[in-house]
Protein backbone atom coordinates (compact mmCIF):
# COMPACT_ATOMS: atom_id res chain seq x y z
CA UNK A 1 0.00 0.00 0.00
CA UNK A 2 1.32 3.74 -0.64
CA UNK A 3 1.79 5.98 2.19
CA UNK A 4 1.71 8.90 -0.04
CA UNK A 5 0.41 9.58 -3.63
CA UNK A 6 0.81 12.90 -5.31
CA UNK A 7 -0.89 13.03 -8.77
CA UNK A 8 -0.14 15.75 -11.08
CA UNK A 9 0.22 18.30 -8.78
CA UNK A 10 1.13 22.00 -10.31
CA UNK A 11 1.17 25.62 -8.36
CA UNK A 12 2.40 28.71 -8.70
CA UNK A 13 3.28 31.87 -7.35
CA UNK A 14 3.32 34.90 -9.35
CA UNK A 15 6.07 34.40 -12.38
CA UNK A 16 7.45 31.07 -10.97
CA UNK A 17 5.58 27.99 -12.03
CA UNK A 18 6.78 25.96 -8.93
CA UNK A 19 5.55 22.68 -9.55
CA UNK A 20 4.51 21.63 -13.17
CA UNK A 21 2.95 18.03 -12.47
CA UNK A 22 4.72 16.07 -9.97
CA UNK A 23 3.54 12.92 -9.63
CA UNK A 24 4.96 9.67 -6.82
CA UNK A 25 4.28 7.20 -4.88
CA UNK A 26 5.81 5.92 -1.93
CA UNK A 27 5.22 2.78 -0.29
CA UNK A 28 4.69 2.10 3.72
CA UNK A 29 7.41 1.77 5.57
CA UNK A 30 9.67 2.99 2.64
CA UNK A 31 12.45 6.05 2.59
CA UNK A 32 12.09 7.97 -0.50
CA UNK A 33 14.17 11.15 -1.35
CA UNK A 34 12.61 14.03 -3.37
CA UNK A 35 16.55 15.48 -4.67
CA UNK A 36 17.11 18.79 -5.98
CA UNK A 37 18.93 21.96 -6.59
CA UNK A 38 17.27 25.07 -4.76
CA UNK A 39 14.71 26.29 -5.97
CA UNK A 40 13.56 22.92 -8.21
CA UNK A 41 10.18 22.60 -6.18
CA UNK A 42 10.98 20.03 -3.16
CA UNK A 43 9.92 22.23 -0.57
CA UNK A 44 6.33 23.26 -2.27
CA UNK A 45 5.43 19.54 -3.18
CA UNK A 46 6.20 18.89 0.80
CA UNK A 47 3.96 21.61 1.89
CA UNK A 48 1.72 20.36 -0.12
CA UNK A 49 1.72 17.17 1.51
CA UNK A 50 1.85 18.69 4.41
CA UNK A 51 -1.36 20.53 3.98
CA UNK A 52 0.61 23.71 4.59
CA UNK A 53 -0.56 24.87 1.14
CA UNK A 54 -3.43 24.19 -1.82
CA UNK A 55 -2.11 23.08 -5.03
CA UNK A 56 -3.48 24.95 -8.39
CA UNK A 57 -4.20 21.43 -9.60
CA UNK A 58 -3.89 18.02 -9.28
CA UNK A 59 -4.21 15.25 -5.42
CA UNK A 60 -2.02 14.22 -2.89
CA UNK A 61 -2.81 11.57 -0.76
CA UNK A 62 -1.16 10.91 2.81
CA UNK A 63 -1.75 7.98 5.01
CA UNK A 64 -5.24 7.19 3.14
CA UNK A 65 -6.19 10.35 3.32
CA UNK A 66 -6.93 13.32 1.10
CA UNK A 67 -5.05 16.03 2.23
CA UNK A 68 -7.56 18.36 0.46
CA UNK A 69 -10.34 17.22 2.05
CA UNK A 70 -9.29 15.91 5.06
CA UNK A 71 -5.90 17.98 5.89
CA UNK A 72 -6.69 17.38 10.14
CA UNK A 73 -6.83 13.48 9.43
CA UNK A 74 -3.44 14.13 7.34
CA UNK A 75 -2.08 15.96 10.27
CA UNK A 76 -2.53 13.44 12.87
CA UNK A 77 -0.90 10.87 11.13
CA UNK A 78 2.24 12.63 10.05
CA UNK A 79 5.42 14.23 11.53
CA UNK A 80 7.15 17.46 9.96
CA UNK A 81 10.31 18.59 10.59
CA UNK A 82 10.69 22.03 8.47
CA UNK A 83 13.95 23.50 6.71
CA UNK A 84 13.46 26.33 9.67
CA UNK A 85 13.64 25.11 13.58
CA UNK A 86 10.52 24.75 15.45
CA UNK A 87 12.48 24.42 18.70
CA UNK A 88 12.00 27.00 21.12
CA UNK A 89 15.76 27.99 22.19
CA UNK A 90 14.73 29.39 25.47
CA UNK A 91 13.00 26.09 26.71
CA UNK A 92 15.00 23.01 27.18
CA UNK A 93 14.57 19.70 25.03
CA UNK A 94 12.00 18.29 27.60
CA UNK A 95 10.03 21.11 27.65
CA UNK A 96 9.60 21.54 24.15
CA UNK A 97 8.94 17.69 23.33
CA UNK A 98 6.34 18.54 26.33
CA UNK A 99 4.63 21.50 24.92
CA UNK A 100 4.54 19.33 21.20
CA UNK A 101 3.22 16.52 23.35
CA UNK A 102 0.53 19.04 24.80
CA UNK A 103 -0.47 20.30 20.92
CA UNK A 104 -1.60 17.00 20.71
CA UNK A 105 -3.84 16.23 23.40
CA UNK A 106 -1.63 14.12 25.10
CA UNK A 107 -0.80 14.99 29.06
CA UNK A 108 0.13 12.90 31.96
CA UNK A 109 2.27 9.58 32.51
CA UNK A 110 1.80 8.70 28.63
CA UNK A 111 3.26 11.96 27.55
CA UNK A 112 5.99 11.95 30.01
CA UNK A 113 7.01 8.52 29.14
CA UNK A 114 6.99 9.30 25.38
CA UNK A 115 8.78 12.05 26.04
CA UNK A 116 11.87 9.91 28.06
CA UNK A 117 11.47 7.37 24.95
CA UNK A 118 12.26 9.92 22.27
CA UNK A 119 14.96 11.60 24.19
CA UNK A 120 17.18 8.64 24.45
CA UNK A 121 15.70 7.59 21.16
CA UNK A 122 17.83 10.72 19.49
CA UNK A 123 20.69 10.62 22.10
CA UNK A 124 19.31 13.40 24.51
CA UNK A 125 18.92 12.20 27.26
CA UNK A 126 21.41 13.58 29.29
CA UNK A 127 20.99 17.21 27.62
CA UNK A 128 17.21 17.00 28.07
CA UNK A 129 17.33 19.82 30.81
CA UNK A 130 19.59 21.69 29.20
CA UNK A 131 18.18 24.93 27.64
CA UNK A 132 18.32 24.14 23.48
CA UNK A 133 20.01 27.46 22.69
CA UNK A 134 23.28 26.08 24.21
CA UNK A 135 22.74 23.06 21.93
CA UNK A 136 24.95 22.29 19.18
CA UNK A 137 23.90 22.37 15.56
CA UNK A 138 23.75 18.61 14.97
CA UNK A 139 21.52 18.30 18.75
CA UNK A 140 19.27 21.11 17.46
CA UNK A 141 18.28 19.08 14.76
CA UNK A 142 18.08 16.16 16.01
CA UNK A 143 15.40 17.61 18.77
CA UNK A 144 13.36 18.61 16.06
CA UNK A 145 13.17 15.21 14.52
CA UNK A 146 12.15 14.04 18.22
CA UNK A 147 9.69 16.84 18.39
CA UNK A 148 7.91 15.53 14.76
CA UNK A 149 7.66 12.23 16.21
CA UNK A 150 6.03 12.55 19.40
CA UNK A 151 2.76 11.43 18.34
CA UNK A 152 3.43 8.46 16.68
CA UNK A 153 3.19 9.65 13.38
CA UNK A 154 2.83 7.00 10.71
CA UNK A 155 4.59 9.23 8.34
CA UNK A 156 7.75 11.93 8.66
CA UNK A 157 8.61 14.50 6.39
CA UNK A 158 12.04 15.72 6.93
CA UNK A 159 12.77 18.82 4.46
CA UNK A 160 16.28 19.59 4.02
CA UNK A 161 17.40 17.76 7.51
CA UNK A 162 20.84 18.33 7.21
CA UNK A 163 21.16 22.42 5.77
CA UNK A 164 23.66 23.98 7.52
CA UNK A 165 25.25 21.37 9.65
CA UNK A 166 28.48 20.95 9.49
CA UNK A 167 29.89 18.05 7.49
CA UNK A 168 30.68 15.81 10.38
CA UNK A 169 27.23 16.81 12.33
CA UNK A 170 25.53 15.75 8.85
CA UNK A 171 27.17 12.13 8.52
CA UNK A 172 25.75 11.60 12.28
CA UNK A 173 22.19 13.42 11.43
CA UNK A 174 22.69 10.37 8.91
CA UNK A 175 23.28 7.60 11.15
CA UNK A 176 20.51 8.74 13.68
CA UNK A 177 17.60 8.82 10.14
CA UNK A 178 19.01 5.58 8.95
CA UNK A 179 18.43 4.07 12.36
CA UNK A 180 14.83 5.75 13.13
CA UNK A 181 13.73 4.42 9.69
CA UNK A 182 14.71 0.71 10.77
CA UNK A 183 13.52 0.95 14.64
CA UNK A 184 10.34 2.67 14.13
CA UNK A 185 9.50 1.17 11.23
CA UNK A 186 8.70 4.97 9.66
CA UNK A 187 7.30 5.77 6.11
CA UNK A 188 9.71 8.98 5.62
CA UNK A 189 9.76 11.10 2.87
CA UNK A 190 13.31 13.36 2.92
CA UNK A 191 14.08 16.12 0.69
CA UNK A 192 17.70 17.54 0.16
CA UNK A 193 20.35 18.81 -2.24
CA UNK A 194 23.04 16.60 -1.49
CA UNK A 195 23.58 13.90 -3.48
CA UNK A 196 25.36 11.99 -1.30
CA UNK A 197 22.38 12.06 1.37
CA UNK A 198 20.19 10.86 -1.21
CA UNK A 199 22.11 8.05 -2.36
CA UNK A 200 22.84 6.60 1.22
CA UNK A 201 19.56 7.38 2.73
CA UNK A 202 16.71 6.42 0.00
CA UNK A 203 15.66 3.41 -0.94
CA UNK A 204 14.27 5.28 -3.78
CA UNK A 205 15.20 8.46 -5.68
CA UNK A 206 12.83 11.09 -7.57
CA UNK A 207 15.15 13.71 -9.41
CA UNK A 208 13.31 16.90 -9.02
CA UNK A 209 14.01 19.84 -11.77
CA UNK A 210 12.20 22.83 -12.27
CA UNK A 211 8.65 22.03 -10.77
CA UNK A 212 9.04 18.18 -12.44
CA UNK A 213 10.38 14.98 -11.59
CA UNK A 214 12.57 13.73 -14.18
CA UNK A 215 13.75 10.35 -13.70
CA UNK A 216 12.74 8.30 -10.67
CA UNK A 217 13.91 4.88 -9.35
CA UNK A 218 16.56 3.52 -6.69
CA UNK A 219 20.01 5.07 -6.26
CA UNK A 220 21.83 2.27 -7.85
CA UNK A 221 19.06 1.19 -10.80
CA UNK A 222 19.65 5.46 -11.90
CA UNK A 223 23.34 5.37 -11.93
CA UNK A 224 23.54 1.91 -13.43
CA UNK A 225 21.38 2.79 -16.24
CA UNK A 226 24.28 5.35 -17.29
CA UNK A 227 26.36 3.40 -19.39
CA UNK A 228 30.23 3.88 -19.19
CA UNK A 229 31.96 6.31 -16.84
CA UNK A 230 32.25 10.14 -16.49
CA UNK A 231 35.44 11.79 -17.72
CA UNK A 232 35.99 15.72 -16.56
CA UNK A 233 39.08 17.46 -18.40
CA UNK A 234 39.91 20.75 -16.71
CA UNK A 235 41.70 23.01 -19.23
CA UNK A 236 44.21 25.73 -18.44
CA UNK A 237 42.68 28.88 -18.42
CA UNK A 238 45.11 30.61 -19.28
CA UNK A 239 44.82 28.75 -22.70
CA UNK A 240 41.53 30.09 -23.73
CA UNK A 241 40.78 26.99 -26.23
CA UNK A 242 37.60 26.11 -24.65
CA UNK A 243 35.92 25.99 -27.43
CA UNK A 244 38.50 23.66 -29.70
CA UNK A 245 39.02 21.56 -26.21
CA UNK A 246 34.96 20.88 -26.26
CA UNK A 247 34.94 19.75 -30.39
CA UNK A 248 38.39 17.46 -29.37
CA UNK A 249 36.40 15.92 -26.88
CA UNK A 250 32.75 15.18 -28.52
CA UNK A 251 34.80 13.78 -31.23
CA UNK A 252 36.31 11.21 -29.48
CA UNK A 253 33.02 10.48 -26.53
CA UNK A 254 30.51 11.60 -29.02
CA UNK A 255 28.60 13.97 -26.53
CA UNK A 256 30.17 16.71 -23.85
CA UNK A 257 29.14 19.18 -21.31
CA UNK A 258 30.88 22.39 -20.57
CA UNK A 259 31.10 23.99 -17.25
CA UNK A 260 33.25 26.97 -16.65
CA UNK A 261 36.64 25.37 -18.24
CA UNK A 262 36.21 22.28 -17.54
CA UNK A 263 35.18 19.46 -20.39
CA UNK A 264 33.03 16.19 -18.95
CA UNK A 265 32.30 13.73 -21.31
CA UNK A 266 30.73 9.64 -20.99
CA UNK A 267 32.97 7.15 -22.47
CA UNK A 268 32.71 3.17 -22.40
CA UNK A 269 36.42 3.42 -20.75
CA UNK A 270 38.09 6.16 -18.38
CA UNK A 271 41.28 4.66 -18.52
CA UNK A 272 40.92 4.06 -22.33
CA UNK A 273 39.75 7.08 -23.17
CA UNK A 274 41.89 9.78 -21.11
CA UNK A 275 45.61 9.16 -23.13
CA UNK A 276 43.14 9.23 -26.62
CA UNK A 277 41.48 12.68 -25.00
CA UNK A 278 44.91 14.30 -23.81
CA UNK A 279 46.95 13.20 -26.79
CA UNK A 280 44.06 14.97 -29.18
CA UNK A 281 44.39 17.80 -26.92
CA UNK A 282 48.04 18.05 -26.55
CA UNK A 283 48.67 17.58 -30.30
CA UNK A 284 46.15 20.82 -30.97
CA UNK A 285 48.37 22.99 -28.18
CA UNK A 286 45.90 22.84 -25.82
CA UNK A 287 47.05 22.99 -21.91
CA UNK A 288 44.86 21.05 -19.56
CA UNK A 289 45.27 21.42 -15.76
CA UNK A 290 43.86 17.78 -14.66
CA UNK A 291 42.06 15.40 -15.21
CA UNK A 292 39.46 12.91 -14.01
CA UNK A 293 37.40 9.88 -14.49
CA UNK A 294 34.51 8.08 -12.41
CA UNK A 295 32.23 5.82 -12.16
CA UNK A 296 28.25 7.51 -12.48
CA UNK A 297 26.98 9.13 -9.57
CA UNK A 298 23.74 10.97 -8.76
CA UNK A 299 25.08 14.09 -10.12
CA UNK A 300 25.99 12.58 -13.46
CA UNK A 301 22.50 11.33 -13.25
CA UNK A 302 20.89 14.71 -12.96
CA UNK A 303 23.31 15.79 -15.65
CA UNK A 304 22.30 13.26 -18.31
CA UNK A 305 18.23 13.65 -17.53
CA UNK A 306 18.32 17.71 -17.86
CA UNK A 307 21.67 18.52 -19.75
CA UNK A 308 22.16 20.82 -16.75
CA UNK A 309 24.90 20.49 -13.84
CA UNK A 310 24.08 20.01 -10.59
CA UNK A 311 26.05 22.07 -8.06
CA UNK A 312 25.41 24.80 -10.29
CA UNK A 313 21.92 24.70 -11.20
CA UNK A 314 21.70 24.57 -7.31
CA UNK A 315 24.06 27.60 -6.37
CA UNK A 316 21.71 29.66 -8.88
CA UNK A 317 18.65 28.66 -7.17
CA UNK A 318 19.74 29.89 -4.13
Amino acid sequence: MDAIVAEDLHKRYKDVQALDGVSFSVREGEAFALLGPNGAGKSTTVRVLTTLTQPDSGRAFVAGEDVAAHPDLVRNKIGYVAQDSGVDWDATGRENLLLQGRIHRMAGKPLHARVDELLELVGLSDAADRVARGYSGGMKRRLDVAIGLVHQPSVLFLDEPTTGLDPEARATMWVEVERLAKELNLTILLTTHYLEEADRLAERVAIVSRGRIVVEGTPEELKRNLQGESVSVELNEANGRLTDAERIVEGISGSVHVEGNVVRARVPNGAQAIPVILGALDDAGIAVAAVTTSRPSLDDVYLHYTGRDFASEDEAGR
